[in-house]
């Protein structure tokens, strides 16, 4: 194509940086693009989490990575979804796993079924339908079969590990590839006096880099779209307004599960990431409700091991830019926005702003009909997110804490209104455009946080309440049947994908 791009120039390394390097180097190789991404070794990346969702086996297998490797290097393990404990009140406990609870029975989402059950006076919690939370309980793990396995619940399942060592494992992916490196901090961008586009960066060594296309990774700064092209941002902490973060690693457990625990706390929560060879921490809260360094020594206090790094504090304000992509600039990773860490979206969206990128992909005429589709697409796949966040702070019954109280009373967005009283009136999910989290991810967290519904389906009543009674057991003793055949998920990892093996 005679008007095709010809060079492009991503600013900032870190998992959003490297990953957009190996993605766009491994998507469009045909189209012999020249790709340099600038990085500077004193600047040190922000990050908050090692999780992730499923789509990023799918990000791993589109570069051709192999799993065990990938475990291996990184020092990572496997998440089958989060364990939450006190939100909603004092003393619950749920799981939201990457799976649904259990399969439909004609026709009908087994919550239904389970209360029918619960209105009968059946007290068993739902989580015992749900075959990844067994797992979990139980510290079992094997990848589900390629194939579908008569009998064998569904279930998903993702990654922990170390996000340095992954961004230096894509690094060595991309520049195997003709990824092309400079040391350097930006210090000038030079726009183009008629268009006002981005012509060329000047690097702190004094050299100049010209490109076609230019993706800003640049972290919360967002050098290019917001400093350099003045796009701006739309803060959304009325919403989500934890702003702070005491991150630290601590000594790795001797058993460890596959699963994220998230702790609620009294003005935030507390993350528990296992790793081969140690446990991620860390404390998400709001400045408003707790000192930097009450924080801190919450945070300490609930370590199951002793400290292997001092706790590093993390400043920000959740939100968004106005657009993502501005002339021929595209912000991927923090500069495009932040929703916090709860429920590991940093690296989801990464991934779905490179897809939509690839899959939009300009020429030099950067028709703008283009850039503004992506930009609708991805306001609206933010904000299905941020709903999703809100909902797990909104409908607490926590009486022991200002912050708590605070989350409760919060003016909610009309689409999150909307599916919590959708939820409440019958049990089902009003999915929108766009929507990360499926039905399976809402109903988890309603039901996980004490928000039943007024009715279930009348058509559950078709079922004798025998035979309705004897299938709910038969799956849960199944359940842990199944489980209990699978090997550990720290002798899985030691047998086939141990760090430094």
């Amino acid at each position: 194509m005679q008007n095709s791009i010809r060079s492009l120039v991503i600013v900032g390394g870190g998992s959003a940086g490297w990953m957009s390097a190996a993605a766009l180097t491994r998507l469009l190789h045909r189209l012999d693009i020249q790709i340099t991404l600038v990085e500077s070794e004193q600047l040190g990346t922000v990050g908050v989490g090692e999780g992730s969702v499923p789509i990023m086996r799918d990000f791993n297998a589109m570069l051709g990575i192999d799993e065990r490797d990938f475990i291996r290097r990184t020092g990572g393990s496997f998440k089958l979804g989060i364990e939450f404990r006190d939100w909603g009140h004092l003393g619950n406990r749920f799981f939201h796993a990457f799976g649904d609870y259990g399969e439909y029975i004609e026709g009908i989402s087994p919550h239904h079924h389970w209360l029918k059950l619960r209105s009968l006076g059946d007290d068993t919690p739902i989580d015992d339908y749900s075959f990844s939370q067994v797992l979990a309980d139980m510290g079992h793990f094997a990848p589900p079969p390629t194939a579908a396995v008569p009998g064998l619940p569904a279930y998903s399942y993702s990654y922990h590990f170390d996000a340095a060592l992954y961004a230096q494992y894509l690094r060595e992916y991309a520049e195997a590839r003709g990824v092309h490196r400079r040391e350097g901090r930006v210090v000038d961008v030079e726009l183009d006096a008629e268009n006002g586009f981005i012509q060329s960066l000047r690097l702190d060594s004094g050299e100049s880099l010209q490109a076609d296309l230019f993706i800003d990774c640049s972290g919360f700064r967002s050098l290019l779209l917001g400093d350099a092209l003045g796009v701006g941002f739309e803060d959304w902490s009325r919403w989500l307004p934890c702003n702070r973060a005491i991150a630290a690693p601590s000594e790795r457990e001797d058993s460890f599960g596959a699963c994220t625990t998230a702790t609620a706390l009294d003005a935030g929560w507390q993350w528990r990431i296992p790793l081969q060879q140690r446990t991620g921490n860390g404390y998400v809260y709001c400045s408003d409700f707790i000192s930097d360094d009450n924080a801190e020594k919450t945070l300490r206090s609930n370590l199951h091991g002793a400290l292997t790094a001092e706790p590093r504090l993390l400043k920000f304000t959740t939100g968004i830019r106005e657009i993502f992509w501005e002339k021929n600039c595209i912000a991927i990773g923090l500069s495009a926005g932040f929703l916090e860490p709860l429920e590991a979206t940093g690296i989801q969206l990464i991934q779905t702003g490179l897809a939509r990128l690839v899959e939009m992909f300009p020429d030099r005429n950067f028709d703008p009909a283009i850039s503004a589709e992506y930009n609708r697409v991805g306001r609206l796949e933010f904000e299905r997110i941020r709903d999703f966040l809100i909902l797990h702070y909104c409908i607490n019954r926590r009486e022991d804490s200002a912050w708590w109280r605070y989350c409760r009373n919060m003016e909610l967005p009309e689409a999150l209104q909307h599916k919590i009283q959708l939820f409440q009136a019958c049990g089902q999910t009003a999915l929108q455009a766009e929507e990360s989290y499926r039905e399976p991810s809402w109903r988890t967290m309603f039901l996980g946080l004490g928000l039943y519904p007024r009715r279930y389906d009348p058509l559950v009543d078709r079922i004798p309440e025998s035979a309705l009674r004897a299938e709910m057991s038969r799956r849960r003793e199944r359940n842990h049947q199944l489980a209990a055949d699978l090997p550990t998920h720290a002798g899985y990892i030691a047998q086939l994908c141990a760090a430094g093996g």
